[in-house]
C-alpha cells in the first residue's frame, strides 16, 4: 500500500499519499501546521506555518507572512518517520487528509491516553 499510515502499537490507519499534522503549541496556544507528501519509503516535510512567534516558535530566516501566518519550507531530507507523544496533558494533534480534519484518537479508536504515534509509510502487508 502506498500510503501514510498513522501506528501506535497495534493500532493503525491508512491516510493516503499527502498530510497535514497540525498542533497548538502547549504554552503560546498557537497553531503550527505541517504538510507531509509520500516519497518512496519516507516521509517528505512539504511545507509548514506558524501563526504566531515566542516560546521557541521563531519562524526561519527565509519565512513569508501571508494570509495570517509565517509560511515555509524546512531544509530537511526525506524521514522514515515523525513520532508524535499523545498525551492527556496536551490537546491532541488534528491529522488532515484534504478536507477530512480530526484528532489523532478518531483516526485510531482505542488509542491510549499517554502514548506514542508514528506518521510513516505504511508497513508491508503481509
Amino acid at each position: 500500500m502506498n500510503a501514510i499510515c498513522l501506528v501506535a502499537g497495534l493500532l493503525v490507519a491508512p491516510l493516503g499519499e499527502a498530510v497535514t499534522l497540525q498542533w497548538t503549541h502547549s504554552i503560546q496556544k498557537t497553531l503550527w501546521a505541517e504538510d507531509y507528501r509520500l516519497q518512496g519509503d519516507a516521509l517528505r516535510l512539504t511545507s509548514a506555518r506558524v501563526l504566531g512567534t515566542g516560546a521557541g516558535m521563531e519562524p526561519p530566516p527565509d519565512a513569508v507572512y501571508r494570509d495570517g501566518a509565517w509560511h515555509y519550507t524546512p531544509a530537511l531530507p526525506a524521514l522514515p518517520k515523525v513520532t508524535l507523544r499523545h498525551s492527556p496533558y496536551v490537546a491532541p494533534y488534528t491529522v488532515c487528509v484534504g478536507a477530512d480534519c480530526r484528532p489523532l484518537p478518531a483516526w485510531l479508536p482505542g488509542l491510549p491516553g499517554d502514548t506514542t504515534v508514528d506518521l510513516q509509510p505504511c508497513p508491508p502487508q503481509p
